[in-house]
């Protein structure tokens, strides 16, 4: 896409706006139990007495769960109506109201001092992203040396990416009716390009959600890998969703 056919922010706001509202009107709108998060827990330590910031927090699923364990929590979204539902959301079961500080902010330009913060938390978010790169520079600002990313994305590199090619080839736009405005699709050696690029050093990665495509059917995931920690890590350049842990690399 060319810098002059760039959809204007005020308009991606917008859009996301009203996506935000259609997808929280779905019955199962439970985004923290999503397969990415789950994964990210697996490798958050204790967070007791840190500072969190989420980036694309959306409608604030996620931030509570950082908030539960202890964390002092920062969401940031680009839209106004995720967060609306999030800040109706941040009410803890005793009726007492969360302390997370929520946001509206473009991931690209972080309202917040440099080394505030002791993670970063980035699941599917750098593929709707204009700059991903500037985004992700934008994470290792904020984030103190030595901080950690917690950061998910969609991964092609896989069967599923055979969805792209059969679409390529009949020339035809395979859309989803909760796709979001602005969807990249990456492979995971162009993730790991970006994040090294950005100021991180890799620790590990992982991945989640390995399935097929099947003909006239939605595609089959294969549960026995999700449930096989070893295995799933050796198999996460083909996951569809691919996880790294980062550290802030020192000055």
């Amino acid at each position: 896409m060319s810098a002059g056919s760039k959809p204007q922010l005020t308009d991606l706001s917008a859009e996301y706006d009203r996506w935000h509202r259609h997808v929280s009107a779905e019955p199962d709108d439970l985004d923290e139990r999503s397969p990415w998060y789950r994964l990210v827990l697996e490798y958050l330590g204790p967070l007791e007495g840190k500072r969190a910031l989420e980036v694309a927090c959306g409608r604030g699923g996620f931030a509570a769960v950082l908030e539960s364990r202890g964390a002092t929590v920062f969401g940031a979204d680009f839209s106004a109506g995720a967060l609306q539902i999030a800040q109706q959301k941040a009410v803890r079961n005793d009726g007492r109201s969360s302390k997370i500080a929520f946001s509206q902010a473009d991931a690209h330009h972080l309202p917040f001092a440099s080394d505030s913060f002791d993670c970063v938390i980035s699941c599917e978010t750098i593929e709707h992203l204009t700059n991903p790169l500037v985004a992700v520079e934008e994470m290792a600002r904020v984030c103190k040396s030595g901080g950690l990313l917690y950061l998910t994305t969609p991964n092609y590199l896989n069967p599923m990416g055979l969805y792209l090619v059969y679409d390529a080839l009949l020339k035809k736009d395979r859309k989803s009716p909760q796709a979001q405005p602005l969807d990249h699709r990456w492979l995971f050696p162009e993730i790991r390009r970006i994040i090294r690029r950005a100021g991180w050093e890799i620790l590990k990665s992982d991945g989640t959600v390995h399935q097929v495509p099947v003909r006239g059917r939605n595609p089959v995931r294969l549960q026995s890998l999700e449930s096989n920690k070893a295995m799933r890590r050796l198999l996460s350049p083909v996951a569809f969703h691919y996880f790294v842990l980062g550290r802030k690399r020192s000055r």
